[in-house]
């Protein structure tokens, strides 16, 4: 996706103003969150970021169970 002007973009956001108030107030909320993760001081790492699209490749991806983690925690730790 190519990046919208600031022409294109002011013209969905006058769109939104003829939308019905319940639709407006959607719309508000949702910009408003895209800020407020703007503000978040947490990032992800680069390697972070593949990770979760790897994870997410695979629906079907085996799950640990709580007890199968702490195993694997405790044998990583040496403990």
């Amino acid at each position: 996706m190519k990046h919208m002007s600031k022409e294109q973009v002011k013209t969905i956001l006058d769109r939104v103003l003829t939308w019905p108030p319940e639709r407006q107030e959607d719309a508000a909320k949702m910009l408003m969150l895209m800020e407020s993760q703007d503000e978040s001081v947490h990032r992800l790492t680069d390697e972070q970021v593949e990770e979760v699209r790897r994870r997410r490749s695979d629906p079907n991806a085996r799950r640990l169970t709580l007890e199968e983690f702490r195993e694997r925690l405790d044998r990583r730790l040496g403990e």
